[in-house]
């Protein structure tokens, strides 16, 4: 049993998807892309849960973990309707 960091690997994302880093210690922000992640050759083949046990914060004087979060697609929008 997972959540959807352990079902999903960085060569299942799409090009265009972006994931959310934020800090732990010091609440930086940053968004990250397929393509940010995959600049060594065999990091297609991680789980998104080993990257984000990975990544650490660049901020000066940090080194802080990160909490990673899936960046919401356009498409999925939520249903908008009316009652009759």
């Amino acid at each position: 049993m997972g959540n959807w960091k352990t079902k999903i690997k960085v060569g299942d994302l799409a090009d265009t998807q972006k994931l959310e880093m934020i800090c732990k210690k010091c609440s930086r922000l940053t968004y990250i892309t397929k393509a940010m992640i995959c600049t060594a050759k065999g990091r297609e083949q991680l789980y998104l849960d080993e990257v984000e046990r990975r990544a650490s914060c660049k901020a000066q004087g940090c080194k802080g973990r990160m909490r990673m979060a899936m960046v919401r697609l356009d498409e999925l929008s939520g249903f908008v309707g009316g009652l009759a």
